[in-house]
């Protein structure tokens, strides 16, 4: 088969001489590159612990959308190539559910007969494809199903039998750091005690920090601050899920891609109004384009800022504007990585989860991925 081939084009070498490391090391394949993630993965599928394509999508009614064609067998169809590699590299496969409509979760996870639908259809699957197990990410969901979303983990978790629940969760910034004056009440659509009850392993999403940190924003002072995910943020994450969920359960969230952002000056500080999301490249080749060399940020990761009408791009857009507006970009490359990396080592986690292994990431980042150890 292909993949036999794809992994004979591996130097053994590659693998044998590094150092295995006690922590996991997982990603997210997205469906909408799938080619080119499984493409990017295959050479290094048995250095990681698992893999998590994306995967399937609730629809409103509660069904599953095979987003990723687990269905297609054939021999050149990614998700054939992802799952046959990873059996060959002792890799385990867990495909992700993904769900962010919350009106729909709302309606679904509420009703015991369409949540135990959705529970035995998630199983159904796994089953039938031989999976190791499942990772469920439903996003969005507002407080009013958290008592829901816990009873369909743990119906999910008592029909799963010997197979993994890997578990998604937004990351959860402490009140403190999270509003300059603390609500007197605050919801979360998240049960944190049950989460660490039927989840086998708990992947905090630590990216997107964006503005979510007060008091990280007020010691930047006048500097533009607006992290993918700082490292002393994400310790604040990790520390507050810790006090409920078993840190060995812990995964930190990686994130592969940056923004770029209007950057408007304000008498302190900054508004930031977010253009759009990009992988390393775009902002390598947009910093050698307009001569300017992206420095390490406050956070450890990069950026630089720019005048929109010195980019070709957005010139005619920027024309009719009186006053040429800034934008800054900001991105995590493979040295943010390896911080994250050395920071899931520092407070004892159990691993690491990229997100998103699609070829677009800085090439770098297999290089400073540790090597997970294979039992």
């Amino acid at each position: 088969m292909l993949v036999s081939l794809c992994l004979l084009l591996v130097p053994a070498s590659a693998f044998a001489t590094a150092k295995a490391s006690p922590l996991e090391v997982s990603g997210w394949i997205p469906y909408w590159r799938a080619t080119t993630g499984t493409t990017d993965v295959l050479p290094h599928v048995q250095s990681l612990t698992a893999v998590m394509p994306f995967g399937y999508i609730v629809q409103n009614d509660g069904s599953l959308n095979d987003a990723f064609h687990f269905d297609d067998t054939s021999a050149t169809s990614s998700a054939n190539m992802l799952i046959e590699a990873a059996k060959a590299g002792r890799t385990k496969v867990i495909p992700t559910v993904m769900w962010s409509n919350s009106a729909a979760e709302k309606d679904i996870l509420g009703s015991q007969p369409s949540r135990r639908a959705l529970e035995e259809a998630i199983v159904a699957e796994v089953r039938a494809n031989g999976f190791d197990g499942i990772n469920i990410d439903f996003e969005n969901k507002p407080s009013s199903t958290r008592p829901y979303f816990s009873l369909f983990l743990k119906g999910l978790y008592s029909l799963m039998g010997n197979k993994l629940v890997y578990c998604s969760i937004e990351a959860r910034t402490p009140s403190s750091s999270a509003f300059s004056t603390i609500p007197d009440k605050i919801d979360y659509a998240n049960d944190y005690v049950a989460i660490n009850k039927y989840c086998d392993r708990v992947q905090l999403m630590t990216y997107d920090q964006g503005a979510g940190d007060v008091k990280l924003n007020l010691a930047a002072n006048s500097v533009p601050y607006i992290p993918v995910a700082d490292p002393k943020w994400v310790e604040k994450v990790v520390t507050l899920a810790a006090k409920t969920i078993v840190k060995k359960k812990l995964v930190i969230g990686i994130a592969t891609y940056g923004y770029e952002y209007d950057l408007v000056p304000l008498q302190q500080g900054y508004r930031y109004n977010i253009a759009w999301a990009f992988n390393p490249r775009y902002a390598t080749e947009l910093a050698t384009d307009l001569g300017l060399k992206p420095e390490r940020n406050l956070a450890g990761e990069m950026s630089f800022v720019y005048q929109a009408t010195t980019s070709p791009a957005i010139a005619g857009a920027a024309a009719a504007v009186s006053t040429p507006p800034l934008r800054i970009v900001w991105w995590s490359d493979a040295k943010a990585i390896a911080e994250k990396v050395k920071l899931a080592r520092t407070l004892g986690v159990r691993g690491v989860a990229i997100f998103k292994f699609d070829g677009g990431e800085d090439p770098g980042m297999w290089d400073v991925l540790p090597k997970v150890a294979k039992k």
